[in-house]
Parts: structure tokens; C-alpha cells; sequence
């Protein structure tokens, strides 16, 4: 019994690898470079490539449960269907598919109306998938540093509504939690889904005030300027995935994205332990920055 593990040299990825050390004797990790993969101990690098047919045929071969994660690219929609064709033509009979939180509402936002659709694709042909949805990551805002430390501003223009942020090592917890349940069943299991989300709502200002006290000095938030944050992405990023993103952070201004009691009961009881929190974060953050 084989766990095939996409994505897996990314942030999202090596979490998953990470909680699934010691856990199953036999997990392999999808990489374009394997000689180039660091990797914990004991697991096995396969090269392959979602949007290489051929790869993925042969990587799949003796797998019996696969996490799927498409990159943020123009074609992950296609990525991720064809990533569930071949597994399910290969005989995998788990699947950890990550998707993201409000999937279903943001129709707007390419990659999340991309995702919502593969959870279509999933529950109309009864695939045998736990559909995970995680909101916003906390550790994005690592990015936040220099404004921070250097002008006492929290960039992040994600408005007024309020985000329930998700740490990546829940993340990675949860997606560990459910290979290895469906990779130990006798037989395979129905559809389960679940939002991973962080215990509190919070706003721009109530992530600034969290810095404040983080770091004991004034934060203030930045504002929620949709246009400069665009063309500050487009530096860094493609255009489209500039676009995409504004369109993302605009439905979070708009209509928040906040996590719902049901969901921290449901996910505290799949991790064993209450989500991890942005102030628990920030706290522990702020001591690795003052100790550089």
C-alpha cells in the first residue's frame, strides 16, 4: 500500500510529508527534480508532473492512495481532472483532494471556481475523496515582514469581514490524518469534507493589533487598496495570477470568509487538538525576527 503525495516539495506538500513520517512504510513524493528533492528520511522521490500524462501513469502504478495538489497555473483545472482520471483508471482507491475554503461561492475567482468544479467532479462520479478546504494561510503572512519591521504596517488589504486564517501544519495534519485513515481501510470510503479553518475572524485592524502587541510596537493596517496590491503583485507574479488574486482578495473584502462553530468542532475532532491560531503565530514569529 503506497501513499503518493503531489506537490510535494512545496510549503502545503512537505507539511504533509512531514505529519506522515512514521506513519505508513511505503510514501512517495511527486517531484519534477528528484535528484534535486529534499525529502524526509524514508521517503522516495518519483519524478512526474501533473501536466505529464506519462509521468503520472507511471507514477501511479502500485499506489493505492494519492493527495492531490494542482499549482496555482492556467491549466490547473485540466491538472486536476486528469490527475483523477488516471487515478482512478490506476486503481487508487483514496484520494486527499485540497481544494479551498468558499469554493462553492466564489465564482468569480478563476482558481476558486477551478477547485469547486473538480469537488463536482468528485462527488458526481462518487470518487472515494476527502475534499479538504482551507481558508487563507496564516504563514502567508511571512511576506509580511518589511512592512512590518520597517514602517509598522500590516499590508494585507483583507478588508473588514473577517478571515478565519488556517496554519499550514493543520493543513498538513489533517491531510496526513486522511491518507493514512483511507490508505488503512479495507475498503474504500465514501466523501467526507471538511473547511480548515483557524479559531477567530479576524479583520485587517485586529491583525495589526495582534502585530502591536507581537512585536510591542504600533502596527496599523495598511488599507484596502485593491489596485495598488495588484500592481505590487504583477513585480513578483504573472499577470493573470495578479488578477486572479485581487479578484480573491476583493470577494474576501466583500463578503469575508469566516469558519462557522460546526467547522472548528468538525476539524479539532480530525486533528485531535484545537486549530492553531494567528496570535499564537504572530507571537512566534515576532521571537524568530527579534533573535536574527
Amino acid at each position: 500500500m503506497a501513499i503518493l503525495v503531489t506537490g510535494s516539495t512545496g510549503t502545503i506538500g512537505s507539511q504533509v510529508l512531514s505529519s506522515l513520517n512514521g506513519r505508513a512504510t511505503d510514501i512517495r513524493a511527486l517531484t519534477r527534480s528528484p535528484d534535486n528533492a529534499h525529502l524526509p528520511a524514508g521517503v522516495r522521490a518519483v519524478r512526474g508532473d501533473l501536466a505529464d500524462i506519462e509521468s503520472m501513469r507511471a507514477a501511479l502504478d502500485g499506489v493505492s492512495t494519492m493527495f492531490l495538489l494542482a499549482p496555482n497555473v492556467p491549466d490547473e483545472l485540466t491538472q486536476s481532472m486528469l490527475a483523477l482520471n488516471l487515478a482512478r483508471e490506476a486503481g487508487v482507491t483514496g484520494i486527499v483532494y485540497l481544494s479551498v475554503f468558499q469554493s462553492e461561492a466564489y465564482s468569480d475567482v478563476p482558481h476558486f471556481a477551478g477547485k469547486y468544479t473538480v469537488e463536482r467532479m468528485i462527488a458526481d462520479l462518487g470518487l472515494p475523496a476527502t475534499v479538504l478546504r482551507p481558508a487563507y494561510f496564516i504563514q502567508n503572512d511571512i511576506r509580511q515582514k518589511e512592512p512590518l519591521l520597517n514602517a509598522g504596517i500590516y499590508a494585507a488589504p483583507i478588508g473588514d469581514k473577517g478571515l478565519s486564517m488556517v496554519d499550514v501544519r493543520d493543513i498538513g495534519e489533517a491531510a496526513a490524518n486522511e491518507l493514512v485513515r483511507r490508505d488503512q481501510s479495507p475498503a474504500p470510503l465514501g466523501i467526507e469534507t471538511y473547511n480548515l479553518v483557524g479559531p477567530d475572524a479576524l479583520t485587517g485592524p485586529d491583525i495589526a493589533d495582534i502585530w502591536t502587541h507581537a512585536l510591542g510596537r504600533a502596527v496599523r493596517h495598511g488599507g484596502n487598496d485593491l489596485v495598488s496590491m495588484e500592481q505590487r503583485l504583477k513585480a513578483m507574479l504573472p499577470a493573470w495570477h495578479a488578477l486572479d488574486l485581487r479578484l480573491m482578495f476583493a470577494r474576501y473584502q466583500a463578503d469575508g470568509a469566516v469558519a462557522t462553530e460546526s467547522d472548528l468542532t468538525r476539524l479539532t475532532h480530525l486533528l485531535g487538538h484545537p486549530p492553531r491560531s494567528y496570535r499564537a503565530f504572530a507571537t512566534d514569529a515576532a521571537a524568530q525576527w527579534a533573535n536574527l
